[in-house]
């Protein structure tokens, strides 16, 4: 039967519609760290003149540094600004020092720059300074308020080691040590409309468990579903790590509350499986796959930053750590990585034929 032409061209402004919101989703969906620990790295104009070269919309920075904040004045990059975990006692024991911290690094510069989220500390819990955490996010709260600045949101970054379970997804839930402080963090940040970040690297998991966990399951490279859970099937670890995470939230306060990956990447120096290879593997299929969401979310996109922009020579330990970089000091990149998801890489083509066949 002959396919009407106006159906056919509704048929084909609904694609372009589609691609346009995937592909635009994926690359708004990722951000890249911006970690300053070495002592051979560019000045910070162009810096963020690299990030705007490479259309890359999202940083994140581990401290206010006010070069940095200067720099990215009316650059429209969006930041997430820290609160470095040696500063949570006195934010969270001096309301004063909170709104000093507000007058001097946002209010001077907002809004030339785009402050997205305020982290309040870095995997500080379990820890010494978890204690600090819920008062501090009270006090940074009152002060953005008290500053007529709401629109900033304000978290904390964890890390996997909060979970005592993660396998299966479903069974995801905090350890004690770390409840005692999360449950009401978490319900705090959520009452406030705010997401939580979490920093989710497959890299430890598959170098702490190689035997059980596989490569190409932490690369996204797996060719089919590894993990059944229920009716929920997962065929890479970044998702079955995410929703874990979402799991675990989900039993403190249900699931309304988002979740932020405020740092994910891959080593390509200074240990085991830490090659260029699979750095670029992992990143660039990290970038194709955000905006698809997870099985327990899908097709909403999760808004993810990239560990990091730079190979840091001063990060500690030795080794990995000081090799996550997408680029060298000198701006030249460790390997090509595509910040756009390309239409073939996201199967895309397929269903342009299907579109074009009816």
């Amino acid at each position: 039967m002959a396919t009407s032409p106006n159906l056919y061209m509704a048929a084909l402004f609904l694609l372009l519609g589609l691609l346009t919101a995937i592909l635009g989703t994926g690359a708004q969906s990722i951000g890249v760290c911006y970690g300053m620990l070495g002592n051979n790295l560019p000045p910070v104009q162009e810096v963020v003149d690299l990030y705007k070269s490479l259309n890359i919309q999202r940083m994140r920075i581990y401290d206010p540094n006010q070069a940095a904040l200067n720099a990215l004045r009316g650059s429209n990059i969006d930041v997430i600004v820290g609160v470095p975990n040696d500063k949570l006692q006195e934010m969270g024991t001096n309301p004063s020092y909170a709104n000093t911290w507000v007058d001097t690094y946002i209010k001077p510069y907002w809004p030339a720059v785009r402050f997205r989220y305020i982290a309040i500390g870095n995997e500080a819990i379990p820890g010494p300074n978890a204690q600090y955490i819920l008062n501090a996010l009270q006090n940074m709260y009152n002060a953005i308020a008290r500053a007529g600045l709401n629109q900033i949101k304000i978290s904390t970054a964890i890390h996997m080691a909060v979970l005592e379970i993660s396998y299966p997804p479903s069974h995801g839930s905090f350890s004690a040590e770390a409840a005692q402080y999360l449950n009401s963090i978490i319900s705090f940040i959520n009452s406030r409309q705010a997401p939580l970040l979490a920093n989710v690297y497959t890299y430890f998991s598959y170098a702490d468990n190689p035997r059980d966990i596989s490569l190409p399951y932490a690369l996204f490279t797996s060719p089919g579903v590894v993990v059944y859970d229920g009716s929920l099937q997962y065929q890479n670890l970044f998702d079955a790590m995410v929703d874990a995470l979402y799991s675990a939230v989900e039993r403190v306060v249900g699931s309304n509350m988002e979740i932020v990956i405020s740092e994910s990447g891959w080593p390509s120096a200074g240990g085991f499986a830490a090659t260029i290879g699979n750095a670029q593997t992992y990143n660039n299929n990290l970038i194709k796959h955000v905006g698809r969401g997870t099985p327990k979310r899908p097709g909403k996109a999760i808004e993810t930053y990239i560990f990091a922009m730079f190979n840091e020579n001063q990060k500690q330990p030795a080794g990995i750590e000081q090799n996550f970089g997408l680029f060298y000091p000198n701006k030249q990149p460790v390997y090509n990585i595509n910040f756009t998801p390309s239409m073939q890489d996201d199967g895309i083509f397929s269903i342009i034929s299907d579109v074009i066949s009816f």
